[in-house]
């Protein structure tokens, strides 16, 4: 079996009638440490993404779109952490889980199948984009739930000024052709910075913002790559003027360039992204640091990290769901 038939079937075992369970030993689920609102909104980005989904596809939309809307606030925030027992351990905010919740409700309201769906979505994600983040990332993940709701509805005055905000959030890139990267330390997610601004250039006609997006990607593609094969910045991240650490690495640094070079290749009509696309698929099936695949063919899940003797075992949501989007893309490959 490979990746893209395993589909979602470990996604499915880590998900029950509330949502979506954050973390697993091998392939259980480890119900003590609950659900959390990061993780229900990555699974709803790629249950979305599906064209033609299976029922069972369709019903976990169902459950992550249920969840995500429970989660928010009247003022658009969102609690991140539920207990097993259904209690909410945090208040609601607007860290990475706000912005990754509206990038699951953007991708819902423009791709998902299920016209019900869509529109409860778009509901939610109105509510959540009139508020802004104090954090950069925040900010780049909700700026991408943007960019997919104006793929739909171009003339949406919310979403334009929350992907134009996202940008501002990034920075502008430096200069330096050894680091043009807008700010000092790559940490994680780090392809999802140049995607959102790519996607702001394009959006606004912004032709000096899409090239520096494109600039910043062009950089990040080729320093993550060691003797043709993909070896990202590992989870310790890589400061400017020093060594580069090598793991260990997270399937989410794979998954995000894959959405970024799939961006700039729909983007540019260079079919030359692929190769990132490409590269980052392989990743999973073994062209990497180690030569070890990272998804476990019994379970269709996804190993949780590349360390420097092979892969964590432990078949989380994130990574779970990093292995389906980056196959997701791959399978659209011309």
């Amino acid at each position: 079996m490979n990746p893209v038939a395993a589909g979602f079937r470990h996604l499915d075992r880590l998900s029950d009638d509330t949502g979506l369970f954050e973390h697993a030993r091998h392939a259980v689920v480890r119900r003590e440490h609950g659900y959390c609102t990061d993780d229900v909104a990555r699974g709803l980005v790629v249950t979305s993404r599906e064209g033609d989904p299976a029922p069972e596809v369709v019903r976990l939309s169902e459950r992550y779109l249920a969840f995500l809307t429970h989660a928010q606030d009247p003022s658009g925030a969102f609690h991140n952490r539920l207990t097993y027992d259904r209690r909410w351990s945090d208040r609601p905010g607007a860290g990475d889980w706000w912005g990754r919740a509206v990038w699951g409700l953007g991708t819902a309201a423009a791709r998902n199948a299920a016209p019900w769906i869509r529109e409860e979505a778009l509901l939610a994600f109105t509510l959540g984009a009139a508020r802004r983040s104090p954090h950069p990332r925040a900010m780049v993940f909700a700026g991408l739930g943007a960019a997919e709701v104006l793929r739909v509805r171009p003339d949406c005055a919310l979403a334009a000024g929350l992907l134009a905000d996202a940008a501002v959030s990034v920075g502008v890139p430096t200069g330096d052709p050894g680091w043009p990267w807008p700010q000092p330390q790559l940490t994680y997610a780090n392809a999802a910075l140049a995607e959102v601004v790519v996607a702001a250039g394009r959006h606004s006609g912004d032709d000096a913002l899409l090239t520096g997006g494109l600039r910043m990607l062009t950089w990040l593609r080729d320093i993550q790559t060691r003797n043709g094969l993909l070896s990202v910045v590992p989870a310790t991240g890589w400061r400017r003027h020093t060594p580069r650490p090598r793991h260990d690495q997270q399937p989410i640094e794979v998954a995000a360039l894959a959405d970024a070079c799939a961006t700039a290749a729909a983007v540019t009509g260079d079919p030359a992204w692929h190769t990132g696309v490409r590269q980052a698929s392989a990743w999973f099936l073994g062209a990497n640091d180690r030569g070890t695949a990272m998804w476990d063919p019994a379970t269709g899940g996804g190993y949780d990290g590349l360390t420097r003797d092979g892969p964590n075992l432990n078949q989380g949501a994130e990574s779970t769901i990093a292995l389906i989007s980056t196959m997701q893309h791959a399978r659209n490959l011309p």
